[in-house]
């Protein structure tokens, strides 16, 4: 039964590419140095033209000749995983031409030049090419990951599981460091509480005064020929004059005794006068 499933699995074949008409031709063996040059090949040198068909395989990838109207197999070329570059070679001088590896099945290959008529053909070649490249890789990629998630999931761990579970009788004993009791909040973030205890307050000073530098401004004088100033001024000088006492000395005068006195007097009033 298994060996009925292999056989379906490389029988499905899926084609990438057909191209219509393409011509072979018949090369001289490779220069010692370089690649091959569509160039040297000749024109009688053409020994078949039909039709191409690129098929993936699984892995492998095959160019066939075919006859276009019976679809005989004339040859094929089979590419493998990472093995393109000597199976199917482009040639120095052109774009549109190439050099393919043939083989018979027993063991014996040989090389054919391969020529497309346009370069747009001879473009979706490479392309086909490079596609089934990239789906072998990637199908690859697919297996290991999946070998890998397999492997793990088989691995069985013999280790046996540890018991962390307290015995009976068994304490755990946890020490826990006090807060200080100063210098908390943001005091001890900015190391302002080392110099105070528990019990004292922190001191808040207050902004300084301001400096003797500051000076009071004063109302400006009013203009000279202002009647309310000049008003003003006269009252406040017959205020000051009545309160001052040795503003008036009528009254002194009239206490004075008189020239025609007697000489005592005279000599108490001249002593008064020089007291």
């Amino acid at each position: 039964m298994s060996f009925e499933v292999e056989e379906d699995e490389e029988s499905l074949e899926h084609t990438l590419l057909v191209v219509r008409d393409v011509s072979v031709f018949k090369i001289p063996p490779r220069p010692t140095s370089g690649g091959y040059k569509c160039g040297e090949w000749l024109q009688s040198d053409k020994i078949w033209s039909g039709r191409l068909r690129v098929v993936s395989c699984k892995d492998r990838c095959e160019t066939r000749l075919e006859d276009p109207n019976t679809g005989e197999l004339f040859a094929a070329c089979f590419v493998y995983p990472g093995q393109r570059e000597s199976s199917v070679e482009t040639v120095l001088d052109s774009s549109r031409y190439f050099v393919l590896k043939i083989e018979d099945g027993r063991g014996k290959h040989a090389f054919i030049g391969l020529g497309f008529a346009e370069r747009n053909e001879a473009f979706d070649f490479n392309v086909a090419l490079s596609d089934h490249n990239k789906y072998v890789k990637r199908e690859n990629d697919k297996d290991a990951s999946s070998d890998d998630i397999t492997a793990s999931d088989s691995h069985i761990d013999i280790h046996p599981a540890v018991n962390h579970r307290l015995k009976e009788g068994e304490t755990i004993r946890i020490n826990v460091k006090p807060k200080p009791s100063s210098g908390t909040g943001m005091l001890s973030a900015a190391g302002l509480s080392g110099g105070l205890s528990g019990s004292e307050k922190p001191k808040l000073l207050l902004a300084p005064p301001p400096g003797g530098s500051m000076k009071i401004r004063t109302p400006l004088p009013p203009p000279p020929n202002d009647p309310a100033a000049s008003k003003r001024s006269s009252s406040f000088s017959i205020t000051k004059r009545s309160n001052d006492p040795l503003s008036d000395l009528s009254p002194l005068e009239r206490n004075l005794p008189s020239t025609a006195s007697s000489g005592s007097t005279k000599n108490a009033a001249s002593g008064w006068a020089a007291f």
